[in-house]
């Protein structure tokens, strides 16, 4: 309750304060805010070294030892995109990782930052956790094309997939902000404050309120890593994922596809050919929501969520 009230009054404080330049205070106050998420959500913060030598932090919580539920987050997000949502997904053993590259993960500047690449490491990570063997994944954007992967290479552990405004499947037409001549000029690579406060209202159709003292601390991260988001943003855009959807088909693995119909990323209309891939899926189309649904739509991604969860238990 104290730490609540402080989160509370810190909030507030920097609302009112309304600095966009990140200074002592503000950086502070933006971490305990972060932490004060995590609490609510039951989630702590956790450290693997795998076996290149690279190290991958991530969040576990929820029922530990309910059937364990890998979320993965998109291009440019990191573990805490899904902070929020946990709070309504504690029936399941939550394991969110940083991708490599993301967040408070080893950022190499010259790894290969493709979805199968991923995979490998994220099934390292449940290796090591004892739980490789039956999962259940899901990923929202770039997770969601690691997610696919994911599956595709380890089929007979994968038990539910769940993809939100999925990346990867890019015989659809894309929005510009995945086209190869305007990748320079995406909005996904930051090289500003203004750019991050755009961004932030570009991904999400009604982005939930942060004030942009906060917005500010967070588009450091974005700044400083411009060079490498750059370099994985094309290895993310030469990457289709489409031929190993056929693989989760073939499984007839579980699949439910989520998409915001006002997503200015990824256009809606690819959820249509990802459940010509995989017939088996179930697709869910959520109005006035963007591209980041577990952020937007918390309660109704979840609950859209748990009763899929729940299907599968009548099989």
């Amino acid at each position: 309750m104290v730490l609540l009230r402080t989160s509370l009054a810190a909030l507030l404080a920097l609302s009112i304060v309304g600095c966009t330049t990140p200074n002592t205070f503000t950086i502070a106050t933006t971490q305990k805010l972060v932490q004060y998420e995590r609490n609510k959500s039951d989630l702590e913060a956790k450290l693997l070294t795998l076996a290149s030598g690279e190290q991958m932090t991530y969040l576990e919580g929820g029922n530990l030892a309910g059937e364990p539920l890998l979320l993965i987050h998109g291009f440019g997000g990191n573990k805490d995109n899904f902070t929020r949502i946990a709070d309504k997904l504690g029936d399941y053993h939550l394991i969110v990782p940083d991708l490599l590259g993301f967040g408070d993960s080893s950022k190499p500047s010259e790894a290969d930052y493709r979805a199968d690449a991923q995979a490998k490491r994220l099934h390292e990570l449940l290796q090591a956790k004892g739980m490789a063997s039956d999962i259940h994944v899901g990923g929202n954007s770039m997770g969601g094309a690691i997610s696919v992967a994911y599956a595709a290479m380890y089929p007979d552990s994968v038990k539910s997939l769940w993809l939100l405004d999925s990346g990867g499947f890019w015989s659809a037409e894309t929005q510009r902000e995945f086209k190869a001549l305007d990748l320079d000029n995406s909005p996904l690579l930051i090289d500003s404050t203004e750019a991050y406060f755009t961004m932030y209202k570009t991904v999400m159709y009604k982005p939930p309120y942060v004030p942009k003292t906060i917005q500010a601390v967070f588009a450091q991260e974005s700044i400083a890593n411009r060079a490498l988001n750059t370099k994985i943003l094309k290895q993310i855009i030469e990457d289709n994922v489409e031929e190993r959807a056929k693989i989760i088909a073939q499984y007839n693995i579980p699949t439910l596809i989520v998409w915001g119909e006002e997503d200015k990323v990824i256009k809606p209309e690819t959820a249509e050919i990802m459940s010509e891939l995989m017939p088996q899926a179930q697709v869910i189309m959520m109005s006035e929501v963007g591209h980041v649904p577990m952020v937007e739509a918390v309660k109704e991604t979840a609950e859209d969520y748990k009763e899929f969860r729940a299907t599968l238990k009548d099989e």
